[in-house]
């Protein structure tokens, strides 16, 4: 249970950085912590479902910084 809460009390700290107009890296920051905290919920519950969606976004979000980077 107390993963969930770290994910929603997360999701809410991006929504309001969004809505103060935070830069990116301050918003890269928090979804970083955010697929980890993600991460560590769906290890807890043990769902293989939510492992490899956890691990999708993890990737999916490795991708997008490295092709940032060289841009």
């Amino acid at each position: 249970m107390e993963e969930a809460r770290a994910v929603l009390a997360r999701l809410e700290r991006i929504e309001a950085l969004e809505r103060e107009g935070a830069g990116v890296p301050s918003l890269l920051v928090e979804l970083r912590e955010l697929m980890r905290e993600a991460t560590e919920w769906a290890e807890r519950e043990g769902d293989s479902r939510a492992k490899e969606a956890a691990a999708a976004l993890a990737g999916a979000g490795d991708a997008r910084v490295a092709v940032g980077s060289n841009a």
